[in-house]
């Protein structure tokens, strides 16, 4: 299931060059897996390509959005209007991806009315409120650690079923709904690891044999 997001980007870029058939081996390449695996995620969903010919690309990028859920466009909101909030509002390619942006919200009263992107910033005491009213179905929260169990709970309250979890803090949930958490320093942490590893292995003396 994690790969899917990762095909149908794929796909969505070789669509754009006009490619209408793509083979295991050019798919694995792409996502860096092997060719056996991409046989084996691809059917799953009931696809199983041509030999000599590959996969329709047309046809599989329907049939992952359908197994992904994204044949229904997902109304979303973002809580918080900082650069982070402000940076996911206006980012469109989520709206092309089926997750459209609807409203953003914050307490800071300097923030509240100002325009980000297309969208007015609205005081977090509209939010429960605006969720109800226009059945929004996911949450992003990119709010400080201190605020965001507290706007999660609202959010759930409210009848959101999914959260996006900016902040570097483990959210208590009820049960059904469901939360991915980016932390993005945990990371750059791990980046820095894999930069160390490099690191090490560029010093360490070439081996010759004898």
């Amino acid at each position: 299931m994690n790969r899917l997001p990762v095909y149908l980007q794929i796909l969505t870029d070789l669509e754009l060059t006009e490619t209408s058939q793509v083979s295991s081996d050019q798919l694995a390449a792409l996502a860096n897996v092997n060719a056996a695996k991409v046989r084996k995620d691809l059917s799953y969903l009931g696809t199983y390509g041509t030999r000599g010919v590959g996969y329709e690309v047309a046809f599989l990028i329907y049939q992952i959005k359908r197994e992904l859920g994204l044949l229904t466009e997902w109304k979303t909101i973002v809580v918080g209007a900082g650069n982070l909030g402000s940076a996911i509002t206006v980012n469109g390619g989520f709206a092309s991806r089926g997750f459209p942006v609807v409203a953003i919200f914050d307490v800071d009263p300097r923030k509240v009315g100002t325009i980000v992107g297309e969208l007015t910033v609205r005081n977090l005491d509209e939010m429960c409120e605006f969720v109800r009213a226009n059945g929004v179905q996911i949450g992003v929260l990119a709010v400080p650690s201190t605020a965001a169990q507290s706007v999660a709970d609202d959010l759930m309250a409210a009848g959101i079923g999914s959260l996006l979890n900016f902040a570097p803090v483990v959210l208590t949930t009820t049960k059904g709904v469901t939360v991915r958490n980016v932390d993005l320093g945990v990371e750059l942490q791990i980046l820095g690891y894999h930069e160390q590893l490099r690191g090490q292995a560029s010093s360490q003396p070439n081996r010759v044999s004898v």
